[in-house]
């Protein structure tokens, strides 16, 4: 039997990247998979791709009606959810005295704000025992030029996971964060990292000589959502090669 037959999963920002290849995977593990998003004709194309098993409705995490209006859905279509991946967010890039306060809202309104209320309006219909898994990123405990408020969005995130994985365990219901480091996208080509040349170089510092693929944390996600992780809860799962542990200034 595959590992989420018959689950309920929830995937935000679902429609690409990391969520996409995530909903993916869920699906070849037999779960029912809604991908969010904020546009409708790409959720669209992700749902085609993705088969019959996927729901998409559109939603930006960083509203909080949109949110209501998702778990409501959710709710009178699927009755409750086993899974929940929150996983949408932004990467602006502004460096230390330039900051300015639409970045600064736009960051914290969708990676901090929107996450927090993602999980906190969920909550009644998850299951017992189901599994809550918020994506972070290696930013929230290592530090570029430009990603000061991008990092401090993540590092709440988990100071913020840590809790709820204490107060929910009560219902058997596990928490866990997944902190990726570079991973091939189409949205790490853009801003401060449009140039192809700066991303050499970073590869070029990393231990592995390369970013990680979509689908290398889409497999750690999978496994915390699934019953092989039943004893794993408040835990921080570093995606990233050993770059953390091996220091490198950009």
């Amino acid at each position: 039997m595959s590992k989420l037959e018959n689950k309920v999963a929830v995937v935000t920002g679902g429609s690409a990247g990391i969520g996409f290849t995530t909903a993916q995977e869920f699906i070849a593990q037999g779960a029912k998979v809604i991908i969010t998003g904020r546009n409708q004709q790409t959720i669209d194309e992700a749902v085609a791709q993705l088969g019959g098993n996927a729901t998409g409705i559109r939603a930006d995490a960083s509203n909080l009606r949109d949110t209501e209006n998702l778990v409501a859905e959710v709710k009178s279509r699927f009755g409750k959810v086993d899974v929940l991946f929150v996983n949408a967010g932004v990467a602006l890039q502004e460096p230390v005295g330039q900051i300015t306060e639409d970045t600064f809202d736009t960051i914290v309104d969708t990676n901090f704000k929107g996450a927090v209320f993602t999980t906190e309006k969920f909550i009644p219909i998850l299951s017992d025992g189901a599994s809550v898994i918020h994506m972070t990123s290696v930013s929230a405990f290592t530090f570029a030029t430009g990603t000061a408020i991008y990092s401090a969005s993540k590092a709440a995130l988990t100071a913020y996971s840590k809790s709820v994985s204490g107060e929910l365990a009560d219902r058997k219901i596990r928490v866990n964060i997944v902190a990726p480091a570079m991973t091939e996208t189409e949205a790490i080509y853009k801003g401060q990292f449009a140039s192809e040349e700066i991303h050499t170089y970073i590869r070029s510092k990393m231990p592995f000589k390369r970013y990680g693929e979509t689908e290398e944390v889409a497999r750690v996600v999978s496994f915390l959502a699934s019953d092989d992780a039943s004893f794993i809860s408040g835990a921080e799962i570093t995606i990233d090669g050993g770059a953390s542990v091996n220091a490198f200034r950009l």
